[in-house]
């Protein structure tokens, strides 16, 4: 329910024409003392009122400014008082959640659309809006695909539509998503005097003059000063991961306050949260595979100070409404200024003194890359998929009309890479989206011209001089503020100082052999949970010795299976053991089974042997293969990993029936194969499957 402060009478008050907000835009002094009795605030930036005054007047206006800034109240103050309902197109759903909070407590009725929500809450937050009842509704953009908001939109009585984070909307914004193209599709239907604003903090001259070509319509852009005064910006240069782990055990605690590491996958956030915990620090672990309570609960207490630090990917902080984050430190560099300024940007916003610290470890690999390059440079080359993916896409709705999950298993991509085509050949005419059973499926069009990916390259092209203009950041003698700022296109003159290029002393890393020593022995006692229970079947979560990537597990495991180099070494058997005992160590179990290979032989077969003989537990060899499969690694989604392995395995000549088992394989991707498993042993009668492998994969789901 919208809050009970909320009236029809103080609704009634607030609303104005359109004679009268645009009579209000020519008077400033009015429109402060609304702001005061409404907001609780004295006076507009001057900014500010610039934006705000031309959306009084019905116009569009696309507002750069730094996060901090209050862009919100821009579109906030002249919401309040439209007839009507302001739609907000927002990516970040924690934003939505405070705003919407804010705003129903100071009597605005305002509801929001995403993800999160049950079907019920979204569905009644449209009829609120169809029904007059709300001054703003912010949506999920993705959530445009949905029919009931297709056919909301076309009875809603809109007032004004903002595009927040509106970087998104352009092909070349660092965070571009497919989705957001039907804002502007929609943005282009409005009637000229309806009031648009698209608000980003991050947009080169570039993303600026992409965003105002789609918004269109005598744009107004004002671009303000970027610059972050109260910013300490650090870079410690490394050799290895394991001097990121011995810094932030050292100094963590005696940074002020509470903040941010940024790492850059969801693996990573598991090990260095576990990792600062290890050393008896506050810290907790967050991305965007956990569950929704737990990601708000992880919201709350870092608004609570409950942790030294968040230890997460990018997926937190945007939107969070905590001004005093005092620290954020990046051990992955990002793969752009652009992303860096936008990430350390939701520290500090009180304005009081923020350390800013990138780690970067330039040891190149084999190929000559960047350790610290590899990850980004792996986003560039798989944000766009390759043409012959989208051929494969063309061609298999040339053979029929398909659904996402039907081209998924078609063409053994992922759905985000299906997506990303799907986007593409819809804006270049190739195929249509068409509702067949109240399904949404896709037709080629036979009439359309031929695949044009010169725009892909093109992109391409420019990602990677983004990356290239990060590890200039590195390497700067610049102010690096003045780096960041003049990158994003803002050259104002400023006192440009605070970094270790000018006042701040320049720190370093150092490796002692004290923590060489912790590093090992905490590698030795954390081991990765795999994730595979589900209903009816009865496996339960197991465990694994380490992640593939992580160590030189993963090259041993490799040299082992493809390189003929023997059976897995004895201190693999005894990590793996330290996992089960750690994990299971109390549970009784009947025997041991082994996953039937696909190729290597009968390396885990000796593994599970050798494991077996130390636990004094029987070993079967009841489990086979009814038909030969592929390579799990061969296949991209998930659908295609669970049709290679369905019905693919059998028990023969052993009674599993009420028996507990130990399952032993040396890799874990997606799970698929210990799933089949559980279901086939379940099937014949297995009380409890408990999976053990070597190493559990660092897919890029877990990025």
């Amino acid at each position: 329910m919208l809050n009970s402060k909320i009236s029809s009478n103080f609704a009634e008050k607030l609303r104005m024409n359109q004679e009268e907000t645009r009579l209000l835009a020519q008077n400033r002094t009015a429109a402060e003392k609304i702001l005061k009795q409404n907001f609780g605030i004295e006076k507009f930036y001057d900014e500010q009122w610039q934006a705000i005054k031309l959306i009084l007047e019905g116009k569009r206006v696309l507002m750069i400014e730094r996060t901090g800034f209050g862009k919100s109240l821009c579109y906030q103050f002249p919401a309040s008082l439209f007839e009507g309902t302001t739609v907000i197109f927002s990516p970040l759903i924690a934003l939505m959640r405070d705003q919407v909070s804010s705003l129903n407590q100071r009597g605005i009725a305002a509801r929001c659309i995403n993800s999160e929500q049950t079907i019920e809450e979204n569905e009644q937050a449209i009829q609120d809006a169809l029904d007059g009842k709300l001054k703003i509704l912010y949506i999920a953009p993705e959530r445009q695909e949905n029919q009931t908001w297709i056919e909301a939109t076309r009875q809603m009585k809109l007032a004004m539509v903002v595009v927040d984070e509106a970087h998104t909307i352009s092909v070349w914004g660092h965070d571009f998503r497919p989705a957001f193209r039907r804002i502007v599709n929609l943005v282009r239907l409005l009637p000229q005097e309806m009031p648009v604003l698209a608000a980003t903090a991050t947009a080169t001259k570039r993303v600026q003059q992409d965003i105002e070509r789609q918004i269109g319509n005598g744009i107004t852009t004002i671009r303000g000063n970027l610059m972050r005064k109260n910013f300490i910006l650090h870079v410690i240069k490394v050799e290895c991961e394991e001097q990121k782990m011995a810094w932030l055990a050292q100094h963590i605690n005696s940074l002020d306050g509470t903040g941010i590491i940024y790492t850059g996958t969801r693996v990573d956030t598991e090990n260095y949260a576990r990792w600062l915990q290890y050393n008896g620090i506050d810290a907790i672990g967050y991305n965007a595979g956990l569950d929704t309570e737990t990601r708000q609960n992880i919201e709350k207490g870092l608004k609570e100070n409950r942790w030294k630090c968040v230890v997460s990917t990018n997926a937190l902080g945007m939107g969070i409404d905590k001004p005093d984050i005092r620290f954020i430190i990046h051990t992955q560099m990002p793969a752009s200024p652009i992303h860096y300024y936008q990430e350390i940007g939701r520290a500090g916003r009180d304005g009081k003194d923020t350390v800013i610290l990138l780690f970067y470890n330039a040891t190149p690999n084999e190929e000559g890359i960047p350790t610290d390059c590899i990850l980004p440079l792996a986003f560039i080359n798989g944000a766009k998929p390759k043409t012959e993916d989208y051929l494969k896409v063309i061609e298999a709705l040339k053979e029929d009309i398909l659904g996402e999950r039907e081209l998924m298993k078609a063409t053994n991509l992922k759905k985000n890479q299906i997506r990303i085509i799907k986007a593409d050949l819809i804006e270049q005419g190739i195929i249509k989206e068409v509702i067949l059973n109240r399904s949404k499926k896709y037709e080629y069009q036979y009439d359309a011209s031929t695949l044009d990916t010169s725009a892909f390259e093109e992109l391409r092209e420019a990602k990677l001089k983004d990356l290239s203009s990060m590890a200039e950041y590195v390497n700067t003698t610049l102010p690096r503020m003045k780096f960041l700022c003049e990158y994003l296109g803002d050259n104002t003159e400023n006192d440009y100082c605070r970094c270790d290029n000018t006042t701040e002393a320049v720190w370093t890393a150092p490796l002692d052999e004290t923590y060489k020593q912790k590093i090992k022995e905490f590698r030795e006692t954390y081991f990765p949970i795999l994730e595979v229970e589900e209903r009816g079947n009865n496996i339960i979560n197991g465990v694994a010795a380490s992640y593939y990537g992580v160590s030189t597990v993963g090259n041993v495991i490799h040299r082992c299976k493809y390189e003929n180099a023997g059976d897995f070494p004895d201190y693999l058997v005894g990590l793996t053991l330290k996992a089960y005992r750690k994990t299971f160590g109390n549970t009784k179990l009947d025997m041991v089974m082994f996953v039937p290979p696909t190729i290597s032989g009968t390396l885990v077969e000796h593994f599970a042997s050798t494991i077996s003989n130390i636990l004094n537990i029987p070993l079967s060899k009841g489990l086979t293969k009814t038909r030969e499969t592929d390579l799990q690694k061969k296949f991209r989604n998930s659908y295609s990993k669970k049709d290679n392995v369905k019905d693919a395995f059998a028990i023969e000549g052993i009674d599993v029936i009420g028996k507990k088992i130990l399952l032993i394989d040396d890799i874990c991707d997606s799970g698929a194969t210990l799933k089949e498993i559980g279901k086939t042993l379940t099937k014949a009668g297995a009380e409890c499957i408990i999976p053990l492998v070597i190493a559990k994969t660092v897919s890029n789901d877990n990025i």
